[in-house]
């Protein structure tokens, strides 16, 4: 839509001047109030006028009789597509502090993925969302099968973006009633099966694992062929249903100072939202894209969002990569009245931190 309209470039002046001014104070904007702040070159009135056919086109409205003007959703898309451009500053200090955390090395994925997200949150005063990875083009890195007792072993397995998993297994049981590994062999016989797990299954997709045939497995393996089903069965479920929250979250209490959540119904619904129906959410956020496309970043402004709660909010979002692939999400939601500038900046730099530190 915004694409199709034109401004003037005194419109131009006055859309952008309002909206930045608005987004800096929260008040209805006035007339004088850019004469002051913004060096227009024309007069209270001649402002006052253009607002006036700004207010026409639907791009700014009054919210009360006698008050000054505010942005509407549409006025705030034509200024998001034509009028701003994404600030540099905060989305290099951001990535610096985002590659000393993420290179540490020292962390699981899940640890880092919230580490980025409160660093995205503190920075950009909005709440930060970041998906984990999607399994579906996860690769498996590492196995390893460790002894507890004569009966039990602990699984443990790493993906190829360095998320670790465990599980505790019953050693299947022979017809005789004899644990399948002798107990006084118990730990070397399952070195030799996590030898033989790595060299059949490393960097293959964890998606591929639940479909693999094991009838062809040389002779001193075969005896172990429904035990290595039941292994393979374990990862692929622990994969499929996270242990931990599908979106990362932070923020709340920073964009909770913002007087449009001042409401505490309004906020009871956007919290349950984020926390009890992820499931709306994830599709809004995470939208791999196969064909490439010159905007890296999606921005959603007020009524764009499909999902009631956040109706009244700007989400800023770009996916993140293991290679080509996207494999997850990274977004910032806050009021409509959102400084773009910067939220677009520190989503894209955010997904490409994310992006290097999974190649």
């Amino acid at each position: 839509m915004s694409s199709q309209f034109r401004l003037t470039h005194r419109q131009q002046q006055v859309l952008w001047a309002t909206v930045r001014h608005y987004i800096a104070t929260a008040e209805p904007v006035g007339s004088e109030a850019l004469v002051k702040e913004y060096n227009l070159s024309v007069s209270s009135a001649t402002i006052r006028n253009v607002m006036g056919m700004l207010e026409k086109s639907g791009l700014l409205y009054q919210p009360y009789t006698s008050a000054g003007r505010i942005p509407s959703d549409f006025g705030y898309r034509l200024y998001v597509d034509k009028l701003m451009t994404p600030t540099t500053e905060l989305s290099t200090q951001l990535e610096g502090i985002l590659s000393d955390r993420l290179h540490q090395g020292d962390h699981s994925l899940e640890a880092m993925l919230r580490g980025a997200s409160q660093i995205l949150a503190t920075v950009s005063g909005y709440i930060a969302l970041i998906t984990m990875p999607q399994t579906y083009v996860t690769h498996l890195r590492h196995v390893q099968l460790v002894p507890v007792d004569a009966n039990r072993v602990m699984l443990i397995f790493v993906t190829d973006s360095y998320e670790t998993q465990s599980a505790l297994m019953d050693l299947p049981m022979l017809g005789n009633g004899e644990s399948l590994l002798a107990a006084e062999l118990l730990e070397q016989e399952l070195q030799i099966l996590s030898n033989f797990l790595n060299s059949q299954l490393r960097g293959k997709a964890i998606a591929e694992l639940a479909s693999m045939d094991w009838r062809e497995l040389d002779r001193e393996f075969q005896r172990y062929g429904d035990f290595l089903k039941l292994v393979l069965a374990e990862v692929s479920r622990r994969s499929q249903t996270p242990t931990s929250t599908q979106i990362m979250i932070s923020g709340l209490s920073e964009v909770m100072r913002q007087p449009e959540f001042s409401e505490v119904q309004q906020i009871q619904m956007i919290v349950h939202l984020l926390e009890d129906e992820q499931d709306q959410l994830l599709p809004l956020i995470f939208e791999p894209k196969l064909e490439p496309s010159d905007r890296r970043v999606t921005v959603r402004i007020g009524a764009e969002n499909p999902l009631e709660p956040i109706q009244s909010c700007a989400l800023v979002s770009s996916t993140y990569h293991k290679g080509t692939v996207p494999v997850g999400s990274v977004g910032v939601l806050g009021p409509t009245r959102m400084m773009y500038e910067n939220a677009i900046a520190l989503v894209e730099a955010t997904a490409d931190c994310l992006s290097e530190a999974l190649s």
